[in-house]
């Protein structure tokens, strides 16, 4: 039973590291949203919102 639980809570350590990891391409994404509403631009054009 002890087994069980150590390798359970080392498979959540596992995962939580895997996910504070940047992913590739996170920059890019984020540089596609529009600065006033937060949507992301489809595009090369203004967002729709005509503000950005």
């Amino acid at each position: 039973m002890i087994k069980i639980v150590s390798l359970f809570l080392i498979g959540m350590l596992v995962l939580a590291m895997f996910g504070r990891l940047r992913f590739p391409g996170q920059k890019r994404l984020q540089s596609m949203k529009c600065d006033r509403c937060g949507r992301y631009r489809l595009g090369k054009g203004p967002c729709a919102c005509g503000k950005g």
